[in-house]
């Protein structure tokens, strides 16, 4: 028994590793507007939804599935411009759409959260719930090149290192952190990028 739970451990470690590499491929990639960081991402979130699946984190591998597909989206969406010698341009939301787009992310919270405290055995669940469901949010943002999506990541991202380190996941927690420095600069590469094209 003991031998199949180092050997378990061992695995998942690695797991773990390969997928907080492809990670911060993809982060850094998505900075820089490189349309090959939805490839990484399908790599990334392929890996995790075994791992959040394994941690008994049934929010976060539902989010992992969404992000598979949105990650075959916005390599679509992107490459298909670029095709068209078409770029996606930045954009800004204001602050109507700010307070919509929050009101969204809890009105996705709280069936998530009430469907997971009850019917499952999901460690965290309204933390899990909230993470996914701004998650989801943000991930639609970035396909289409909404400038804020990196406030909304930096946000998120902070709450996820607090999560994983709860489940004993100090790699993702890692993982997490690098993405807040990441998301960090990508507002301010966006950003540059959205006032050059205003000016």
């Amino acid at each position: 028994m003991a031998e199949i739970l180092a050997s378990t451990l061992l695995q998942t470690t690695w797991i773990e590793a390969l997928a907080v590499i492809f990670g911060i491929v993809y982060v850094i990639l998505a900075a820089y507007q490189n349309n090959w960081c939805w490839l990484a991402a399908i790599i990334n979130v392929s890996l995790y939804i075994y791992i959040c699946y394994t941690a008994k984190l049934y929010s976060e591998t539902g989010l992992q599935v969404f992000y598979l597909a949105t990650a075959f989206y916005g390599w679509w969406q992107w490459t298909k411009k670029s095709t068209e010698n078409k770029s996606i341009v930045i954009t800004t939301l204001d602050l109507k759409k700010h307070a919509l787009t929050i009101l969204l992310g809890i009105s996705i919270t709280l069936p998530f959260y009430f469907i997971t405290k009850n019917y499952t055995d999901a460690a965290l669940p309204f933390s899990d719930a909230l993470v996914t469901a701004f998650s989801l949010i943000a991930t639609f943002m970035v396909t289409k090149k909404i400038l804020e999506n990196w406030i909304y990541w930096i946000v998120i991202d902070s709450l996820a290192i607090y999560i994983y380190l709860n489940r004993g996941l100090q790699l993702t927690a890692v993982l997490y952190f690098i993405y807040v420095i990441i998301a960090v600069a990508g507002f301010i590469n966006w950003r540059k990028e959205f006032l050059r094209l205003k000016a």
